[in-house]
């Protein structure tokens, strides 16, 4: 279980604190329920994603988690720029306490991440799309009863997107998802709830295809 509790989230600028991204957003998401995170492009889904997964912070409010949750996929941060993809993954399984097992994960992970000899070159040589390829290899190396996924499926190349929907379509009955994909297939096919993010505010809904509908029903105002 994931518990988001009145989370209040903006970034400062230039000039000061910009506006309110999230605003007095609250929902639960139960045990083996995956979500689909749907709204406009700059609703703040990504935000959402960070804040659920731990790698962001909220102005007020709390997230809570009740359960093994996954940094999200597709997310470029979290990675050490100066480290190879292979040094960056022997950090990352020490750190989940894989001593003894750490050359198959790896093995693992550059096979998943596709990212030729650049797994041994420095992370900040990369382009966005080999750091979203890694993240989604790493994420996939260990166990989580929730995976976040932001917009993976549209990484990469068709060989690649095939096999990112492979390896979600392996963790059904198992591990849990929340995502969020433009593509409204990708998200029935994975998930069975949905939040619809619109104007700082989440609304929850216990079937997809109602959140999906409401999120249509906004584009034609």
């Amino acid at each position: 279980m994931i518990i988001v509790d009145n989370i209040y989230k903006r970034y400062q600028s230039s000039h000061g604190p910009g506006k309110w991204v999230l605003e007095d957003v609250s929902f639960v998401i139960p045990r083996n329920v995956s979500v689909a995170l749907i709204g406009r492009n700059g609703a703040g889904k990504s935000t959402l994603l960070r804040l659920v997964g731990g790698v962001d912070k909220p102005n007020r409010g709390t997230v809570e988690h009740r359960c093994r949750v996954s940094w999200p996929m597709g997310f470029g941060g979290g990675l050490q720029p100066s480290l190879t993809g292979r040094q960056n993954a022997k950090f990352i399984c020490r750190i989940h306490g894989h001593e003894d097992d750490i050359p198959d994960r790896i093995a693992y992970i550059q096979d998943f991440a596709e990212i030729g000899d650049s797994f041994d070159e420095p992370v900040r040589t990369y382009s966005a799309g080999m750091k979203s390829r890694l993240q989604f290899g790493l994420s996939l190396a260990f166990d989580f009863d929730v995976y976040i996924s932001d917009e993976v499926t549209s990484t990469g190349d068709a060989s690649f997107k095939k096999k990112a929907n492979a390896a979600f379509k392996d963790l059904v009955g198992r591990s849990s998802l929340i995502m969020a994909s433009h593509g409204e297939g990708t998200l029935k096919d994975f998930c069975s709830a949905g939040i619809w993010l619109n104007k700082g505010h989440a609304h929850w809904f216990d079937n997809v295809d109602d959140a999906l509908k409401a999120y249509k029903d906004s584009l034609k105002l």
